[in-house]
């Protein structure tokens, strides 16, 4: 990460997430805005052969988890024949026994001794999943469907926020597929907050059917009201869940579905959602922005409506409206005195398919 990228994203973001070794960029984000939340990335399901030194992105290393198998016990996740399971599309990184007691255990450990005294303020926990993302091609030895890792993520997830927030941190999981199922997310996020990394879609051009993408907003709704008092004594921090939204573009700052995902944060959210991002497939190495992420339309004026086939909501200082289906909309009547972060807006509009439009009122 560059100075100019962090002197940026201190100036411009409210959370950052970094890799484990970048340790200097948290202290420094921490110290040009200390209101910052900097996440330290590390994956709950693989370890990677490549990584030969520490910090890891995991939660145990390649050399470590070898080494204990030497010793009769087995971390590694192996195909019926004994193979190691390596992540299709993923070079060099193999699928861990998620469900091991023993796995989980060092996990943690060795996750809340290397963030003990870090600048970093948590964990952003990658690969909560739930379906077959990376060839597993299931049944594997000890594990005959994708049930079996649910449920070792669920302990290892609650044992992990546990120990983080014992330590002052927080723990924002990246929970798959929540919409699948209910009370996953509450669960999930109650020790810092969760990440939905494919926010109404799954690329630029796959997109989640409105069905699906309401179903995703509802899970995600309540994830703004603050934490529980019990929470935040174990917690020992006084701030709300996080929920971090990524969309999905062609990684560039004015591609559609980047203002349609900040159309939906108002209109589903009333910007109380955490924080937005967008960008390409693996594409962390930037700092996506739009002018419009800096706008507060203010208190809404009512629920979202469904009009014309999109979604809309007014507020105090603007308007915000999203299509969530595949079809263009109807001729959408907008208020007199709106502003888009390229001049006046139209007194009508129709939006494209997944398309979503915000405005602010001039006088802002």
């Amino acid at each position: 990460m560059t100075e100019e990228q962090i002197k940026f994203a201190a100036e411009h973001y409210s959370v950052a997430l970094l890799q484990p070794r970048q340790t200097y960029a948290a202290a420094r984000l921490k110290e040009l805005n200390p209101a910052i939340t900097v996440l330290c990335y590390k994956c709950l399901s693989s370890t990677r052969s490549y990584e030969t030194e520490g910090p890891y992105t995991s939660g145990v290393s390649y050399a470590e988890a070898e080494q204990v198998e030497q010793s009769g016990e087995q971390w590694f996740a192996r195909r019926s024949n004994g193979e190691l399971i390596e992540w299709t599309g993923y070079p060099g990184h193999y699928q861990m026994q998620v469900w091991s007691p023993s796995y989980r255990w060092h996990w943690v450990r060795n996750v809340t001794t290397e963030l003990a005294g870090s600048p970093f303020d948590g964990v952003m926990a990658d690969n909560d999943i739930h379906g077959d993302y990376y060839g597993l091609n299931l049944p594997i030895q000890g594990a005959r469907n994708v049930k079996k890792f649910h449920r070792g993520l669920d302990r290892l997830v609650k044992d992990a926020g546990r120990a983080l927030n014992a330590g002052g941190k927080i723990l924002v999981p990246n929970i798959a597929e929540s919409r699948e199922t209910p009370g996953k997310w509450e669960r999930h996020s109650a020790y810092g907050g969760g990440f939905e990394e494919v926010f109404l879609g799954w690329s630029a051009t796959d997109f989640l059917d409105q069905p699906s993408a309401l179903a995703q907003m509802k899970q995600m709704m309540g994830n703004h009201h603050p934490v529980s008092l019990g929470q935040v004594h174990e917690m020992g921090v006084h701030s709300p869940r996080l929920t971090l939204l990524r969309a999905s573009t062609d990684g560039q700052d004015d591609h559609p579905n980047f203002l349609a995902a900040l159309a939906a944060f108002w209109v589903f959210g009333a910007g109380h959602w955490s924080a937005l991002s967008a960008g390409g497939h693996d594409a962390h190495n930037g700092t996506p922005w739009r002018e419009e992420l800096a706008w507060d339309l203010g208190t809404p004026h009512g629920d979202a409506v469904m009009s014309k086939g999109a979604w809309v909501r007014r507020f105090s200082q603007g308007w915000a409206a999203i299509n969530l289906g595949p079809k263009k909309s109807g001729t959408l009547t907008l208020p007199p005195g709106l502003v888009s972060a390229s001049g006046p807006a139209p007194s009508n509009l129709v939006l494209p398919a997944h398309g979503g439009v915000i405005f602010r009122y001039t006088w802002n």
